[in-house]
Protein backbone atom coordinates (compact mmCIF):
# COMPACT_ATOMS: atom_id res chain seq x y z
CA UNK A 1 0.00 0.00 0.00
CA UNK A 2 2.81 2.33 0.86
CA UNK A 3 4.57 1.48 -2.41
CA UNK A 4 1.44 2.17 -4.42
CA UNK A 5 0.99 5.54 -2.72
CA UNK A 6 4.63 6.41 -3.43
CA UNK A 7 4.16 5.52 -7.10
CA UNK A 8 1.08 7.76 -7.36
CA UNK A 9 2.98 10.68 -5.83
CA UNK A 10 5.86 10.21 -8.31
CA UNK A 11 3.40 10.07 -11.19
CA UNK A 12 1.81 13.33 -10.13
CA UNK A 13 5.22 14.98 -9.84
CA UNK A 14 6.29 13.74 -13.24
CA UNK A 15 3.02 14.88 -14.75
CA UNK A 16 3.51 18.36 -13.39
CA UNK A 17 7.07 18.54 -14.77
CA UNK A 18 5.88 17.26 -18.16
CA UNK A 19 3.16 19.89 -18.26
CA UNK A 20 5.86 22.53 -17.96
CA UNK A 21 7.64 21.19 -21.08
CA UNK A 22 4.83 19.66 -23.23
CA UNK A 23 1.74 21.28 -24.80
CA UNK A 24 -1.48 20.05 -26.26
CA UNK A 25 -3.61 22.08 -28.72
CA UNK A 26 -6.92 21.39 -30.23
CA UNK A 27 -8.35 23.11 -33.29
CA UNK A 28 -10.00 22.71 -36.66
CA UNK A 29 -7.91 22.04 -39.73
CA UNK A 30 -8.55 23.60 -43.20
CA UNK A 31 -11.32 21.08 -43.94
CA UNK A 32 -13.09 21.87 -40.64
CA UNK A 33 -12.23 18.64 -38.87
CA UNK A 34 -11.03 18.61 -35.22
CA UNK A 35 -7.27 18.16 -34.94
CA UNK A 36 -5.13 17.62 -31.79
CA UNK A 37 -1.52 18.79 -31.78
CA UNK A 38 0.99 17.66 -29.13
CA UNK A 39 4.40 19.37 -28.96
CA UNK A 40 7.48 18.63 -26.92
CA UNK A 41 10.61 20.92 -26.82
CA UNK A 42 13.74 19.50 -28.42
CA UNK A 43 16.56 18.84 -25.91
CA UNK A 44 19.21 19.25 -28.67
CA UNK A 45 18.12 22.47 -30.52
CA UNK A 46 17.79 25.87 -28.91
CA UNK A 47 15.78 27.31 -31.80
CA UNK A 48 14.31 26.09 -35.08
CA UNK A 49 15.68 27.24 -38.48
CA UNK A 50 13.85 30.13 -40.23
CA UNK A 51 10.81 29.32 -42.27
CA UNK A 52 11.65 28.26 -45.77
CA UNK A 53 15.00 26.66 -44.99
CA UNK A 54 18.21 26.87 -47.00
CA UNK A 55 16.36 26.39 -50.29
CA UNK A 56 14.64 29.77 -49.95
CA UNK A 57 17.92 31.50 -48.98
CA UNK A 58 19.67 30.11 -52.05
CA UNK A 59 16.79 31.22 -54.24
CA UNK A 60 17.01 34.76 -52.82
CA UNK A 61 20.78 34.88 -53.48
CA UNK A 62 20.38 33.75 -57.11
CA UNK A 63 17.61 36.30 -57.64
CA UNK A 64 19.90 39.05 -56.30
CA UNK A 65 22.70 38.06 -58.68
CA UNK A 66 20.31 38.15 -61.65
CA UNK A 67 19.05 41.60 -60.64
CA UNK A 68 22.63 42.88 -60.38
CA UNK A 69 23.56 41.57 -63.85
CA UNK A 70 20.47 43.12 -65.45
CA UNK A 71 21.19 46.45 -63.75
CA UNK A 72 24.84 46.39 -64.88
CA UNK A 73 23.84 45.86 -68.51
CA UNK A 74 21.53 48.82 -68.15
CA UNK A 75 24.32 51.03 -66.77
CA UNK A 76 23.10 51.01 -63.15
CA UNK A 77 24.48 49.70 -59.86
CA UNK A 78 21.97 47.77 -57.70
CA UNK A 79 22.31 46.48 -54.12
CA UNK A 80 21.91 42.74 -53.77
CA UNK A 81 19.12 41.38 -51.62
CA UNK A 82 19.99 41.17 -47.99
CA UNK A 83 21.87 44.50 -48.01
CA UNK A 84 25.16 43.05 -49.35
CA UNK A 85 26.88 44.40 -52.46
CA UNK A 86 27.77 41.30 -54.45
CA UNK A 87 30.61 40.79 -56.84
CA UNK A 88 28.17 40.65 -59.75
CA UNK A 89 26.86 44.14 -58.88
CA UNK A 90 30.29 45.70 -59.24
CA UNK A 91 31.18 46.97 -62.74
CA UNK A 92 32.99 44.37 -64.80
CA UNK A 93 35.78 45.92 -66.98
CA UNK A 94 35.20 43.42 -69.78
CA UNK A 95 31.48 44.17 -69.99
CA UNK A 96 32.08 47.93 -69.82
CA UNK A 97 34.69 47.76 -72.59
CA UNK A 98 32.38 45.65 -74.77
CA UNK A 99 29.57 48.13 -74.21
CA UNK A 100 31.84 51.05 -75.14
CA UNK A 101 32.95 49.28 -78.31
CA UNK A 102 29.36 48.56 -79.25
CA UNK A 103 28.37 52.21 -78.75
CA UNK A 104 31.36 53.43 -80.79
CA UNK A 105 30.59 51.01 -83.62
CA UNK A 106 26.96 52.10 -83.57
CA UNK A 107 27.96 55.77 -83.84
CA UNK A 108 30.39 54.95 -86.66
CA UNK A 109 27.73 53.01 -88.53
CA UNK A 110 25.27 55.85 -88.01
CA UNK A 111 27.76 58.33 -89.49
CA UNK A 112 28.43 56.01 -92.42
CA UNK A 113 24.71 55.65 -92.96
CA UNK A 114 24.26 59.42 -93.05
CA UNK A 115 27.18 59.77 -95.50
CA UNK A 116 25.75 57.10 -97.79
CA UNK A 117 22.35 58.78 -97.59
CA UNK A 118 23.90 62.08 -98.68
CA UNK A 119 25.64 60.37 -101.57
CA UNK A 120 22.38 58.66 -102.52
CA UNK A 121 20.56 62.00 -102.53
CA UNK A 122 23.32 63.47 -104.71
CA UNK A 123 23.07 60.58 -107.15
CA UNK A 124 19.30 60.95 -107.27
CA UNK A 125 19.68 64.62 -108.20
CA UNK A 126 22.16 63.76 -110.93
CA UNK A 127 19.88 60.99 -112.24
CA UNK A 128 16.98 63.44 -112.35
CA UNK A 129 19.04 65.97 -114.32
CA UNK A 130 20.16 63.26 -116.73
CA UNK A 131 16.56 62.13 -117.16
CA UNK A 132 15.41 65.67 -117.95
CA UNK A 133 18.28 66.09 -120.40
CA UNK A 134 17.36 62.80 -122.11
CA UNK A 135 13.73 63.90 -122.39
CA UNK A 136 14.83 67.21 -123.86
CA UNK A 137 16.97 65.46 -126.45
CA UNK A 138 14.17 63.02 -127.33
CA UNK A 139 11.75 65.90 -127.83
CA UNK A 140 13.97 67.56 -130.45
CA UNK A 141 13.19 66.74 -134.10
CA UNK A 142 15.47 64.14 -135.64
CA UNK A 143 16.56 65.26 -139.12
CA UNK A 144 18.40 63.09 -141.60
CA UNK A 145 22.11 63.88 -141.79
CA UNK A 146 21.89 63.94 -145.61
CA UNK A 147 18.99 66.39 -145.60
CA UNK A 148 19.92 69.89 -146.82
CA UNK A 149 17.53 71.33 -144.27
CA UNK A 150 19.27 69.40 -141.47
CA UNK A 151 22.70 70.52 -142.65
CA UNK A 152 21.59 74.13 -142.88
CA UNK A 153 19.90 74.00 -139.45
CA UNK A 154 22.92 72.41 -137.77
CA UNK A 155 25.31 74.84 -139.39
CA UNK A 156 23.25 77.89 -138.46
CA UNK A 157 22.96 76.59 -134.89
CA UNK A 158 26.73 76.13 -134.72
CA UNK A 159 27.32 79.65 -135.99
CA UNK A 160 24.73 80.99 -133.57
CA UNK A 161 26.59 79.39 -130.67
CA UNK A 162 29.83 81.00 -131.78
CA UNK A 163 31.58 77.80 -132.94
CA UNK A 164 32.46 76.58 -136.44
CA UNK A 165 30.30 73.99 -138.15
CA UNK A 166 31.38 70.37 -138.11
CA UNK A 167 34.15 69.59 -140.53
CA UNK A 168 35.61 73.09 -140.58
CA UNK A 169 39.02 73.96 -139.18
CA UNK A 170 39.56 75.62 -135.84
CA UNK A 171 40.01 79.03 -137.50
CA UNK A 172 37.55 78.61 -140.37
CA UNK A 173 34.83 80.54 -138.56
CA UNK A 174 36.99 83.68 -138.51
CA UNK A 175 36.00 85.46 -141.69
CA UNK A 176 38.99 87.07 -143.35
CA UNK A 177 39.04 90.57 -144.75
CA UNK A 178 40.84 92.21 -147.71
CA UNK A 179 44.54 91.96 -147.02
CA UNK A 180 45.48 95.23 -148.62
CA UNK A 181 43.78 98.39 -149.78
CA UNK A 182 41.82 97.76 -152.95
CA UNK A 183 42.23 93.99 -152.79
CA UNK A 184 38.77 92.48 -152.79
CA UNK A 185 39.76 88.95 -153.60
CA UNK A 186 37.47 86.22 -152.39
CA UNK A 187 38.73 85.12 -148.99
CA UNK A 188 35.57 83.37 -147.83
CA UNK A 189 35.75 80.18 -145.82
CA UNK A 190 35.71 77.21 -148.18
CA UNK A 191 33.87 75.15 -145.57
CA UNK A 192 30.83 77.43 -145.67
CA UNK A 193 28.17 75.49 -147.67
CA UNK A 194 25.72 78.31 -148.46
CA UNK A 195 27.06 80.10 -151.51
CA UNK A 196 26.25 83.78 -151.00
CA UNK A 197 28.84 85.76 -149.09
CA UNK A 198 26.04 87.57 -147.32
CA UNK A 199 25.81 84.63 -144.96
CA UNK A 200 29.35 85.26 -143.78
CA UNK A 201 28.59 88.53 -142.02
CA UNK A 202 30.30 88.79 -138.66
CA UNK A 203 29.04 90.73 -135.69
CA UNK A 204 31.71 92.36 -133.57
CA UNK A 205 31.01 92.67 -129.87
CA UNK A 206 33.08 95.13 -127.88
CA UNK A 207 33.32 94.92 -124.13
CA UNK A 208 34.42 98.02 -122.33
CA UNK A 209 37.08 97.39 -119.72
CA UNK A 210 37.85 100.21 -117.29
CA UNK A 211 41.41 101.41 -117.22
CA UNK A 212 43.29 100.10 -114.15
CA UNK A 213 44.06 102.38 -111.30
CA UNK A 214 47.69 103.43 -111.45
CA UNK A 215 48.16 102.58 -107.75
CA UNK A 216 45.97 99.46 -107.52
CA UNK A 217 46.13 96.09 -109.21
CA UNK A 218 45.00 92.54 -108.46
CA UNK A 219 47.97 90.52 -109.65
CA UNK A 220 50.85 92.11 -107.75
CA UNK A 221 52.17 91.71 -104.24
CA UNK A 222 51.38 95.07 -102.72
CA UNK A 223 49.63 95.59 -99.42
CA UNK A 224 45.91 94.86 -99.08
CA UNK A 225 43.76 97.95 -99.72
CA UNK A 226 40.18 96.65 -99.59
CA UNK A 227 38.03 93.51 -99.31
CA UNK A 228 34.89 93.29 -101.45
CA UNK A 229 31.37 92.22 -100.56
CA UNK A 230 30.90 88.50 -99.82
CA UNK A 231 29.57 86.41 -102.72
CA UNK A 232 27.69 83.24 -101.72
CA UNK A 233 28.36 80.11 -103.76
CA UNK A 234 26.62 77.41 -101.78
CA UNK A 235 24.88 76.59 -98.51
CA UNK A 236 25.62 73.28 -96.78
CA UNK A 237 22.50 71.18 -96.27
CA UNK A 238 23.46 69.21 -93.12
CA UNK A 239 24.65 70.06 -89.62
CA UNK A 240 28.08 68.67 -90.57
CA UNK A 241 28.48 71.69 -92.84
CA UNK A 242 28.21 74.38 -90.17
CA UNK A 243 32.02 74.62 -90.17
CA UNK A 244 34.35 73.56 -92.94
CA UNK A 245 37.06 74.44 -95.43
CA UNK A 246 37.00 74.82 -99.21
CA UNK A 247 39.97 75.45 -101.47
CA UNK A 248 41.47 75.34 -104.96
CA UNK A 249 44.93 74.21 -106.02
CA UNK A 250 46.88 77.11 -107.56
CA UNK A 251 49.27 74.62 -109.20
CA UNK A 252 47.00 71.67 -109.98
CA UNK A 253 48.54 68.33 -110.91
CA UNK A 254 47.07 65.61 -113.15
CA UNK A 255 44.60 63.92 -113.04
CA UNK A 256 42.80 66.95 -111.61
CA UNK A 257 42.37 70.15 -113.58
CA UNK A 258 43.00 73.73 -112.57
CA UNK A 259 39.27 74.42 -112.14
CA UNK A 260 38.84 71.61 -109.59
CA UNK A 261 37.56 72.73 -106.16
CA UNK A 262 37.66 70.77 -102.92
CA UNK A 263 35.51 70.83 -99.77
CA UNK A 264 35.69 69.26 -96.30
CA UNK A 265 32.96 69.41 -93.65
CA UNK A 266 34.72 69.59 -90.27
CA UNK A 267 31.91 68.80 -87.81
CA UNK A 268 32.46 65.46 -86.03
CA UNK A 269 35.20 63.40 -84.42
CA UNK A 270 36.14 61.45 -87.57
CA UNK A 271 36.58 64.08 -90.29
CA UNK A 272 37.86 62.08 -93.28
CA UNK A 273 35.73 62.86 -96.36
CA UNK A 274 37.28 65.09 -99.05
CA UNK A 275 34.86 66.08 -101.83
CA UNK A 276 36.07 67.22 -105.25
CA UNK A 277 34.06 69.29 -107.77
CA UNK A 278 34.92 69.84 -111.43
CA UNK A 279 34.25 73.58 -111.27
CA UNK A 280 32.42 76.30 -109.37
CA UNK A 281 29.10 75.49 -111.03
CA UNK A 282 29.21 71.87 -109.84
CA UNK A 283 30.21 73.04 -106.37
CA UNK A 284 27.21 75.38 -106.28
CA UNK A 285 24.91 72.54 -107.34
CA UNK A 286 26.45 70.12 -104.84
CA UNK A 287 27.52 67.48 -107.38
CA UNK A 288 30.95 66.08 -106.42
CA UNK A 289 32.88 64.18 -109.09
CA UNK A 290 35.32 62.68 -106.59
CA UNK A 291 35.12 61.61 -102.93
CA UNK A 292 38.33 60.62 -101.14
CA UNK A 293 38.62 59.03 -97.68
CA UNK A 294 41.60 60.42 -95.79
CA UNK A 295 43.78 57.83 -93.98
CA UNK A 296 43.98 59.93 -90.78
CA UNK A 297 41.17 62.05 -89.32
CA UNK A 298 41.54 65.81 -89.67
CA UNK A 299 41.29 68.53 -87.03
CA UNK A 300 40.20 72.16 -87.45
CA UNK A 301 39.50 74.23 -90.57
CA UNK A 302 43.18 74.88 -91.33
CA UNK A 303 43.69 72.57 -94.33
CA UNK A 304 44.96 73.72 -97.73
CA UNK A 305 45.79 72.30 -101.19
CA UNK A 306 49.02 72.92 -103.09
CA UNK A 307 50.77 71.21 -106.04
CA UNK A 308 48.51 68.17 -106.06
CA UNK A 309 48.59 67.51 -102.30
CA UNK A 310 46.24 68.16 -99.41
CA UNK A 311 47.99 69.53 -96.31
CA UNK A 312 46.21 69.10 -92.98
CA UNK A 313 46.65 68.59 -89.23
CA UNK A 314 46.04 65.13 -87.81
CA UNK A 315 43.38 65.02 -85.10
CA UNK A 316 44.56 65.24 -81.47
CA UNK A 317 48.17 65.90 -82.46
CA UNK A 318 50.59 68.51 -83.82
CA UNK A 319 51.39 66.19 -86.74
CA UNK A 320 51.11 67.66 -90.23
CA UNK A 321 50.21 65.35 -93.15
CA UNK A 322 50.79 65.76 -96.88
CA UNK A 323 48.24 63.60 -98.70
CA UNK A 324 48.94 63.04 -102.41
CA UNK A 325 45.66 63.33 -104.33
CA UNK A 326 46.80 61.37 -107.39
CA UNK A 327 48.10 58.27 -105.56
CA UNK A 328 45.64 58.70 -102.64
CA UNK A 329 48.43 58.00 -100.14
CA UNK A 330 50.30 59.89 -97.42
CA UNK A 331 53.41 61.42 -99.03
CA UNK A 332 54.89 63.04 -95.91
CA UNK A 333 54.23 63.25 -92.19
CA UNK A 334 55.99 65.51 -89.66
CA UNK A 335 55.33 67.11 -86.27
CA UNK A 336 55.26 70.92 -86.13
CA UNK A 337 57.76 71.59 -83.29
CA UNK A 338 56.21 72.81 -80.01
CA UNK A 339 52.91 73.77 -81.71
CA UNK A 340 49.80 73.84 -79.54
CA UNK A 341 46.94 71.58 -80.61
CA UNK A 342 43.37 70.55 -79.74
CA UNK A 343 42.30 73.80 -78.13
CA UNK A 344 45.56 75.04 -76.60
CA UNK A 345 45.95 78.12 -78.83
CA UNK A 346 42.90 78.43 -81.12
CA UNK A 347 41.42 81.51 -82.79
CA UNK A 348 38.79 83.39 -80.81
CA UNK A 349 35.91 81.36 -82.27
CA UNK A 350 37.42 78.04 -81.06
CA UNK A 351 37.02 74.98 -83.24
CA UNK A 352 40.45 73.50 -82.34
CA UNK A 353 41.98 75.96 -84.84
CA UNK A 354 45.43 75.73 -83.28
CA UNK A 355 47.27 75.14 -86.58
CA UNK A 356 46.23 77.04 -89.71
CA UNK A 357 47.91 76.09 -93.02
CA UNK A 358 47.80 78.37 -96.05
CA UNK A 359 49.37 79.00 -99.45
CA UNK A 360 50.29 82.26 -101.15
CA UNK A 361 52.75 83.59 -103.75
CA UNK A 362 55.66 82.75 -101.44
CA UNK A 363 54.72 79.12 -100.75
CA UNK A 364 53.33 77.04 -97.87
CA UNK A 365 52.81 78.54 -94.40
CA UNK A 366 51.72 77.44 -90.92
CA UNK A 367 50.16 79.88 -88.44
CA UNK A 368 50.06 78.64 -84.82
CA UNK A 369 51.41 79.34 -81.32
CA UNK A 370 53.59 77.69 -78.69
CA UNK A 371 53.99 77.69 -74.92
CA UNK A 372 57.24 79.60 -75.33
CA UNK A 373 55.43 82.30 -77.34
CA UNK A 374 52.74 82.39 -74.60
CA UNK A 375 49.87 82.38 -77.09
CA UNK A 376 51.31 84.92 -79.54
CA UNK A 377 51.02 84.11 -83.25
CA UNK A 378 53.99 82.24 -84.74
CA UNK A 379 54.43 82.08 -88.54
CA UNK A 380 56.52 79.30 -90.10
CA UNK A 381 57.53 78.78 -93.72
CA UNK A 382 57.30 75.07 -94.57
CA UNK A 383 58.97 72.92 -97.18
CA UNK A 384 56.03 71.66 -99.30
CA UNK A 385 57.67 68.25 -99.86
CA UNK A 386 59.04 67.30 -96.44
CA UNK A 387 56.96 69.66 -94.23
CA UNK A 388 60.19 70.77 -92.54
CA UNK A 389 60.20 74.25 -90.98
CA UNK A 390 62.50 76.49 -93.02
CA UNK A 391 62.11 79.71 -90.98
CA UNK A 392 59.84 81.10 -88.26
CA UNK A 393 58.66 84.54 -87.11
CA UNK A 394 57.10 85.35 -83.72
CA UNK A 395 54.62 88.25 -83.66
CA UNK A 396 53.19 90.25 -80.77
CA UNK A 397 49.54 89.53 -81.71
CA UNK A 398 47.82 87.02 -79.42
CA UNK A 399 46.19 84.28 -81.46
CA UNK A 400 43.09 84.11 -79.26
CA UNK A 401 42.46 87.83 -79.79
CA UNK A 402 41.71 87.49 -83.52
CA UNK A 403 39.01 85.55 -85.34
CA UNK A 404 41.14 84.30 -88.23
CA UNK A 405 44.19 85.01 -90.39
CA UNK A 406 45.25 84.71 -94.03
CA UNK A 407 48.56 85.05 -95.91
CA UNK A 408 49.05 87.17 -99.07
CA UNK A 409 52.49 87.74 -100.59
CA UNK A 410 54.28 86.73 -97.39
CA UNK A 411 52.19 89.08 -95.24
CA UNK A 412 49.93 87.85 -92.44
CA UNK A 413 46.56 89.63 -92.10
CA UNK A 414 44.28 89.21 -89.07
CA UNK A 415 40.48 89.58 -88.88
CA UNK A 416 39.10 91.15 -85.70
CA UNK A 417 35.77 89.30 -85.26
CA UNK A 418 34.11 86.15 -86.56
CA UNK A 419 30.55 87.11 -85.50
CA UNK A 420 30.17 90.88 -86.00
CA UNK A 421 28.46 91.60 -89.32
CA UNK A 422 30.77 94.57 -89.88
CA UNK A 423 34.31 94.03 -88.64
CA UNK A 424 37.82 94.83 -89.90
CA UNK A 425 41.11 93.40 -91.07
CA UNK A 426 43.01 94.92 -88.16
CA UNK A 427 46.70 93.87 -88.43
CA UNK A 428 49.31 93.07 -91.04
CA UNK A 429 52.68 91.45 -90.30
CA UNK A 430 55.29 91.53 -93.06
CA UNK A 431 57.68 88.56 -92.87
CA UNK A 432 60.09 90.34 -95.22
CA UNK A 433 60.64 93.28 -92.84
CA UNK A 434 59.47 91.74 -89.56
CA UNK A 435 57.21 94.78 -89.00
CA UNK A 436 53.67 94.74 -87.54
CA UNK A 437 51.21 97.46 -88.54
CA UNK A 438 47.64 98.26 -87.48
CA UNK A 439 44.94 98.35 -90.20
CA UNK A 440 41.25 99.14 -90.40
CA UNK A 441 39.98 97.54 -93.63
CA UNK A 442 36.20 96.82 -93.57
CA UNK A 443 35.28 93.14 -93.64
CA UNK A 444 31.76 91.64 -93.57
CA UNK A 445 30.65 88.42 -91.89
CA UNK A 446 27.41 88.15 -93.85
CA UNK A 447 26.00 85.15 -91.97
CA UNK A 448 27.40 85.86 -88.52
CA UNK A 449 29.78 82.93 -87.82
CA UNK A 450 32.91 82.89 -89.96
CA UNK A 451 34.97 79.79 -89.14
CA UNK A 452 37.43 79.75 -92.05
CA UNK A 453 39.15 82.52 -94.07
CA UNK A 454 41.94 81.69 -96.52
CA UNK A 455 43.57 83.34 -99.51
CA UNK A 456 42.95 81.48 -102.76
CA UNK A 457 46.02 82.01 -104.91
CA UNK A 458 44.24 80.28 -107.81
CA UNK A 459 41.54 82.98 -107.97
CA UNK A 460 43.32 85.75 -106.00
CA UNK A 461 40.30 86.02 -103.73
CA UNK A 462 39.46 85.19 -100.15
CA UNK A 463 37.55 81.94 -99.57
CA UNK A 464 35.49 81.75 -96.36
CA UNK A 465 33.05 79.42 -94.61
CA UNK A 466 30.42 81.53 -92.87
CA UNK A 467 27.76 79.65 -90.88
CA UNK A 468 26.95 76.86 -93.42
CA UNK A 469 27.70 79.18 -96.39
CA UNK A 470 30.65 79.03 -98.79
CA UNK A 471 31.50 82.63 -99.74
CA UNK A 472 34.30 84.49 -101.52
CA UNK A 473 35.62 88.08 -101.41
CA UNK A 474 37.30 90.11 -104.14
CA UNK A 475 40.56 91.83 -103.12
CA UNK A 476 42.39 95.02 -104.08
CA UNK A 477 46.12 95.23 -103.52
CA UNK A 478 48.32 98.27 -103.76
CA UNK A 479 51.34 98.45 -106.01
CA UNK A 480 54.39 96.84 -104.51
CA UNK A 481 56.89 99.34 -103.25
CA UNK A 482 60.27 99.31 -104.98
CA UNK A 483 63.13 98.10 -102.82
Amino acid sequence: MFFLSLLCVCGLLLRGDAQDRASLWRGNDRSGRCQYTFTVPSPAEATCPQAGGPELDGLKARLGVLEALVAQLGGKDVQLRGGQQGAAARPQPELQEALSRAVAERNLLQGEKERLQRELDTLKLRMEEMRREAERLRSRPCLSPQSPVAAATATQQDWGRGRPPAGSSQMSHLMTRPNRQGDSSDLRDSAWPHGARGFQELKAEVTEVPAPDANVHSAGCGELISVGEPVTHRKANTIAGKYGVWMQDPEAVSPYGASMLWRIDTIGTEVRQLYGYDDMEQLSKGFPSKVLLLPDPMESTGATIYRGSLYYQRRLSRTLIRYDLASENVAARRELPHAGFHGQFPYSWGGYTDIDLSVDEKGLWAVYSTSKAQGAIVISKLDPHSLEVKRSWETSVRKASVANTFMICGKLYTVASYAARDTTVNHVYDTASGQLKALSIPFKNKYGYNSMIDYSLAQRKLFAWDNFHLVSYDLRLGRQQAD
